[in-house]
This record gives C-alpha cells, structure tokens and sequence, in this order.
C-alpha cells in the first residue's frame, strides 16, 4: 500500500489532471502498487470559499457571484474531463453539493454570521468536489477508483478550525473500511473529517497531508508520498534564495525542525502518525514527475556523507519579548510562572532564551499575540514589577527569526563560527540566539528587513563555499564605466571556472536612467537596457533601491566625479554595502567626514576602497598601506601624481617652447579641455592629502601647500585658447628655468612630497640619482623612503591615467574587496 496526496495546484487545471496526475497515478497501478489518493482542493477553491463566506457574513450578495464561478469551474473541469456518456451520475452528485453550498451560504447570509463550524462545513465542499471528480476520471483512465468521503473514517473533536483527531476510533474506520473495499483505489477528501455526532470538521493547514499521514499509519503503508509543484524540500525558500536546491533526503527530526520554521512543503502534524509508525515520507513534483524528490525517514536511512547542515528555514515577522530584573536570579519557579501565564492566554511561544546569569528570559511570539503575551506578563509579576525588582516587559518588533538545520550539526565543530561569521560579514546585527541541546538546529532573530539577505548570505557559506556570488552596483557608465563593464564581461567565465566566483552587475546608472536585475543585467545589452530603462536616475533612489534589495556580498561602484554621490557613501557604507571608487571627492573632503567614513565602514563590517584615488591602476594606497601594516616607518613620500604633468616636463627638452608642449599634450587628450585644470595643481593636492591622510596625518585641503606654477595673468584669461596664447609669453621664464636644471645635470619634475608631518607641491630639479630623472611620456611614479628602503627607496611606476587603467585598477579592488569580505566568512 502506497498513499499519495496531491496538492491545490497538482489539480489545478483539467489540463494538469490529464497529463501529469492521471498517468502516474495509472502507472502505479499497472505495477501492482495498491493505491489510495488523497485529493485537496483545486488550487485557489479554498480561498474562494473562504471570501464566499465572508461576503455573504457581511450581508453582501455578491458571494452568489463567486458560487458561479465555483459552479462554473468545477462543471467545466466534468466536461474536461469525463466522457460524456459517464458524466450523468457525477453531474448529479456535483449539483447535489453545489446546491447545499448555497443553502449553508444563504443561511450565513440570513445570520450574519460565518461561525467556525459553519465555515469548516462550507470549505470541505473544495475537497469533496475534486475528489469525486478526480475519483471518476482515474476510474474512466482504467484503474478500478472510488470516491471516499474522509468524513466517514475520520473523527476528531469538535474544535472547529483545527479539528484534534481520535485516532482509536479513526484507525479502527479505515481498516474496517479497506476491509470491506480490499481491490479499489480509494481517493479520499484531504483536509476534512466529523465528529463523532456527524457535524463536519477541518484539520487545520496542511490537512490533505495530515489525511495522508493518518490513511499512511492506519494502514501500515509502505510509504506515504505528497506530491506538490517544486523537487521535494529545498535547501531554502527558493523566492528568497535563488540558489535553493533540492534535498535527497532529511530525518524525521530534521522535517520537524524544518516545517516548524516555516518550511511550507511539509507541516508537522503529518509526521507524526506516520513516525510512530516508521514510514518514510517522500516529497514529489508533479510537474517533475520522473526526480526521485526527497526521502524522509529514520536517521539510519539518510545517506552517509550528507553535510551537516540540511536547510534553512524561517518565520518572516515574530515580536521579542524580554523579562529581566534582579528579582529573576536565583528565583525557582519563574519560568513556570511566565510561561503558564502564556498558555492560559492561548499564546504560543516560537522561541525561548535564557542567559546563565538568570537576569533575563527572552521569547518570541507572532507580532498578533505579542500584545496579548505582553498583558499577560504584565499581570503575572504585577507585585514583582510594582516592588522594582523586575522590569515591565520589554517588546521589540519587526523582527524575524532564520534557522540552520542538520542532524550532522552535533557532531561538527564550527557550525556556528560559520553561521555568525556570515552575518557578521554583510552587516547583520543578531539581536538573539537560541540552540537546543539536541544541536540539531540553531535560531538567530534579526531585523525583519535583513531576512533574505541572512538567508542568501548563509546559504552561500554552508551549501556553496566552492562559489561566491559578488553583487555590484555601478554609478557612472562614461569612458571608466563602460570599460568597467567590459572588462567583467570578458573576465566573468574566467572567474567563475577557476576562481568559483559569480559577479552579478544588479544595479546600473548614468546620469539620465537607471535599471535593477536581481539576477544580473545582460553585460552584452546593457547600453541598449540602460537607454530603455524606464526609472530616471536618482541618486536618493538608487540608493533605496540598494537598501530594499538587501543583497549579501554587495559592493556599490562610483566611476563618477560628483559631489552628489558621494554624499550618500556614508548612508551606503551603513547598510553594510562595501564602496570601491576612483571618485577623490570624499577622501579628500573634510578630515571629519574622511573619519566619519572609515568608522561607518568599520563598524558595519563593509569596506571602503579607493585605491584608484592616487595611481589609477598602480598599486600605490595598498603598497603604502602593506608598508605601515608590516611595521615599516614612512619618512618620505615623493610623487610625480599627474599624468599630465609628467608628460610636460618629460616632454619638455631642449628646442622646444613650454606652450608648444602644451598644445601637443592637448592635442593628444593627455589634457583636460581647459589645460589651467592640470597646470593649476589641484588634482594633485588631493592626491597628496589622500596619501598624507593614510599615514594618519589629520590635514585638510588647505594644509597642503601648492607653488604657483604660473603668474596670475595666465589664471585670468577669458578662454583656454587665450590661456594658450599668454603662455606663449612665459615660454622665455620656463626655459629659463630648463637651462638652469640642466646647468647641474638636472630635470624638471612636478613633485609631490609628504615629509615631517607636511605635504607640499612644486616644480623640482631632480638629479639622475633620483629615480624620477628617467621619467618618461605620461608615467605616475611614486617613492617611498622608509626605514627599511631607506638605502633604495621603495618605488611604484606606471601608467596613472586613463579610462582602462583606471577601470582595471577598480575591477581588480572589487576583486580583493570580495575575497576579503569572503574570508571573514
């Protein structure tokens, strides 16, 4: 004997019925399998009922409507399915049902009232349909099937609702029953049952699987299996992680812990009979009907090998509550107390805590109760909360609670080290904890709107350690932005096969519109997606968009040079989203903002990089910061830090004028549109100060000091052409200065130099024995004199501009960003 439920949406469609239901449940039986089939209703009957009731409770006629409908659908489902010359009788027996559903619903409407046993009585109409429908079809498809009322063989009490069963009486109904039909398919209503006195009952959510479970263990079945629409259990709720995957096979305990904490493919109730008994339970896909879907069993029948945590689950909205006081230590009883207080109010406590220091007990209650649980503490320790020894009840709200669960839990050390290493790493502030001492599940409470991320986040640390996902949310898609992407979209299958990482772009803007993907924006599309994208860009709703998506492992990437953007970093950095950026605008900002920042980084577990500030893509922030970690003094940094510059007075050499070089670097686009931009300095202070301020120097812009390279005549013309032609009048005062440099063997070098708590900028002779003598075309280079390269100086030389560098130098911090992310993990 084998039973078999199968679900609202198994039955969904006559067209669901007839390719997929009625061929396995035939297959069966041509294998010699004895059959019974429990039936829920079609998908959505239920709630149609239940909205039924309710209008016609509130005097609102409209419930005849939707009796149509019923009728309409479940007479259209007769004709879909059973040939015309059988469909008689059923017919008869569907109107007969049909007409008692508007009588019971006219009384309700007469009333005005939809009592718990009337509505209990008005929804078993959905399983008593489609069974007898169902019943017909399978008989007509050849096995010899019968329709089976559940009422009959069923008792329970009359708790209206949630039906408690007798299972004396209720076993001896069934096997007299299948005593009687001993060679017919049984296909019995799911869901319902009777009193003892006849009045109809409901067995709560979950009944069809609880029917089967109760048929499974009456009749000593070999197996009970519930079919549905996904591949068995999964890893986790497959609309929150996308990542879920399906579980071959899970203990008994495991199941039960699973289904407590929200898993909606099994419910503890349909355990129970069926574990007493030792009968496996399998879960199958209708829709997938040839994956073997997961095996539930005694511990001895799992496989070896399987790891140690099997799945995570959760309950979405739960309220804390918290008792504390002195008068709690040391006082028997307490815990009797508030908890049979609870019970006497009808409240049912999710999840308890209780520190060793006694001082406090922590549960958790659906947020439609906490009111309630918190009155009835209230009144409980009324004396103990009068005389101050313990405090009112304290309630947090908005809080859910994500669960780990595996057999193999107990005996693995590190299970929690991984699971709050997780957390930890993308932000995830844990407000409570609860483990029992069976180590088979682990419980955290969080704040309600980080649940996916929690989910996504230690999904990926326990069932995906071989690939990491890196969530990137780009700003800017102008000559750095769109070699940015670029270079992702060549490099991706490389890093996915050899370094187990999948980088995802799921946010992406320019300065006119911006578009979100979850699962990643075409990189091969996303010019023609950004322009059709219908969402005008907001930085304010950017940002937003980022906080509600709440994505574990998330870098937000800004390739702009805006003010605007960087406002938000700190907004940003809060939500535990980690910034990369070429953007100098907040490193160079006020030094209590720079603080301010590298604290909000700190303090949410998020990353702040900005290595492509100084050297585009040279290594020159990390190579500093490596410097100072390793416990190496800095004496002197020396920086040639503008590409520009560079080029200008490498360029400059005997027989040239100082404006024709000018020209020529504008020419080539080494120049900003206006050249007074390059030549005023003031990229290169901010590059200074950003390099001053990682030494731990507190300077502000102004305290770095920038010679004037060119008279003030030259600052005022009216246009760049202008600038151009007065500083064809100095040509005379640089060559002077070239003559001079090259009078002692020298070269002209614009210099940045941090020494002695200082930073300054100028125009400096360098000699052959300084590794800036031999600079050429448009090269940065930077020099480091510490203690330790004081003999030979440490230096850092190459290209320190350009839309690819710069790019490369982002896309390679990301990199480095993710694994470091990865390795708190």
């Amino acid at each position: 004997m084998r039973v078999l439920k199968f679900g609202g949406t198994s039955v969904g469609t006559p067209q669901t019925i007839q390719d997929l239901l009625l061929p396995v449940l035939v297959d069966y039986y041509r294998k010699g399998q004895h059959l019974t089939v429990v039936f829920s209703a079609f998908s959505k009957v239920t709630d149609t009922l239940i909205e039924a009731a309710q209008r016609a409770a509130q005097g609102d006629n409209t419930y005849l409507m939707l009796l149509k409908k019923l009728r309409q659908r479940h007479t259209a489902a007769l004709e879909a399915l059973i040939a015309a010359e059988n469909r008689p009788p059923v017919s008869a027996n569907l109107s007969e049902h049909f007409d008692q559903l508007e009588h019971v619903l006219q009384g309700i409407y007469l009333l005005r009232e939809a009592s718990p046993r009337s509505l209990d009585f008005v929804l078993s109409f959905g399983e008593r349909n489609s069974a007898l429908l169902l019943a017909h079809a399978l008989r007509q498809a050849g096995p010899p099937a019968e329709y089976l009322d559940a009422r009959r063989i069923i008792r329970t009490d009359a708790h209206f609702g949630q039906a408690r069963v007798d299972f004396e009486q209720t076993n001896a109904l069934i096997r007299q029953h299948y005593a009687q039909h001993p060679d017919t398919v049984q296909c019995v209503t799911g869901f319902i049952g009777s009193t003892a006195d006849g009045l109809t009952t409901t067995l709560g959510r979950g009944g069809s699987d609880y029917t089967a479970a109760i048929l499974g263990a009456a009749l000593d079945a070999e197996a009970v299996e519930i079919w549905t629409d996904v591949d068995g259990v999964l890893t986790a709720d497959p609309r929150r992680v996308k990542k879920a995957f399906s579980l071959s096979a899970l203990t008994y305990q495991e199941a039960m812990e699973m289904s407590h904490f929200g898993a909606k493919v099994i419910y503890p109730p349909t355990l129970r009979p069926i574990m007493a008994k030792g009968i496996p339970l399998l879960i199958r896909n209708t829709f997938h009907p040839d994956f073997e879907g997961t095996y539930i069993g005694p511990s001895v029948l799992t496989k070896p090998g399987d790891p140690p945590v099997k799945g995570l689950s959760s309950i979405h909205q739960i309220s804390l509550l918290t008792l504390e006081g002195g008068g709690l230590f040391g006082v028997p009883g307490i815990a009797a107390r508030l908890f049979s207080a609870l019970a006497r109010h009808g409240i049912n406590v999710v999840l308890i805590t209780q520190g060793s220091s006694e001082s406090n007990i922590t549960f958790a209650v659906s947020p439609q109760q906490a009111a309630d649980a918190q009155q009835a503490v209230e009144q409980e320790f009324a004396y103990e909360i009068r005389s101050g020894s313990i405090e009112p009840p304290r309630a947090e709200h908005d809080l859910s609670v994500v669960a780990i669960v595996g057999e193999g839990m107990r005996y693995t050390p590190g299970i929690s080290g991984r699971l709050f290493q997780a957390l930890g790493r993308n932000g995830i502030n844990v407000v409570a904890i609860a483990q029992g001492s069976s180590e088979r599940n682990i419980s955290v409470v969080l704040p309600a709107a980080d649940e996916t991320k929690a989910l996504n986040a230690i999904h990926e640390a326990f069932f995906l350690s071989d690939t990491k996902s890196l969530n990137l949310f780009i700003v800017g898609a102008g000559l750095i932005g769109s070699a940015l992407l670029e270079q992702i979209r060549r490099q991706a299958p490389f890093l996915r096969e050899h370094r187990r990482l999948e980088i995802r772009v799921v946010g992406l803007a320019n300065s006119r519109r911006m578009l979100f993907a979850e699962e990643g924006v075409d990189l091969g599309q996303w010019k023609k997606a950004l322009e059709t994208a219908a969402e005008p860009f907001s930085m304010s709703r950017f940002v937003e968009r980022m906080e509600q998506m709440n994505l574990p492992n998330a870098i937000f990437i800004d390739n702009t040079a805006a003010e605007e953007v960087t406002r938000y970093y700190e907004r940003i950095l809060e939500a535990s989203i980690s910034i990369s950026t070429p953007n100098k605008l907040a490193t160079s900002a006020s030094w209590e903002q720079y603080r301010r920042l590298k604290q909000a980084a700190e303090r949410r577990g998020a990353l702040w990089g900005y290595e492509t500030n100084v050297g585009a893509g040279l290594p020159i922030i990390s190579t500093l910061n490596d410097l100072i970690a390793s416990g190496d003094r800095v004496l002197r940094i020396e920086g040639v830090l503008s590409g520009t510059l560079s080029f200008l007075f490498s360029h400059f050499t005997e027989g040239k004028r100082f404006s024709d070089v000018v020209r020529e670097a504008r020419q080539r686009g080494l120049t900003e549109p206006d050249p007074r931009e390059d030549l005023s300095g003031a990229d290169v202070r901010r590059k200074a100060l950003i390099l001053a301020r990682e030494m731990g120097l507190p300077l502000e812009l102004r305290d770095v000091e920038v010679e004037a390279l060119l008279p003030p005549a030259c600052w005022e013309a009216s246009s760049a052409e202008a600038f151009l032609e007065r500083l064809s009048d100095y040509d005379a005062h640089f060559e002077a200065l070239r003559v001079q440099a090259a009078a002692q063997q020298k070269v002209l070098r614009w210099v940045a130099r941090i020494e002695d708590g200082q930073a300054d900028i100028g125009l400096r002779c360098v000699g052959a024995e300084h590794p800036f003598f031999a600079l050429s075309g448009s090269d940065n280079m930077v020099v480091f004199t510490t203690e330790r390269y004081f003999e030979r100086p440490l230096v850092v030389r190459g290209p320190g501009a350009g839309a690819e560098v710069t790019a490369a130098g982002v896309f390679a911090e990301t990199l480095r960003m993710s694994a470091a992310l990865s390795a708190r993990g």
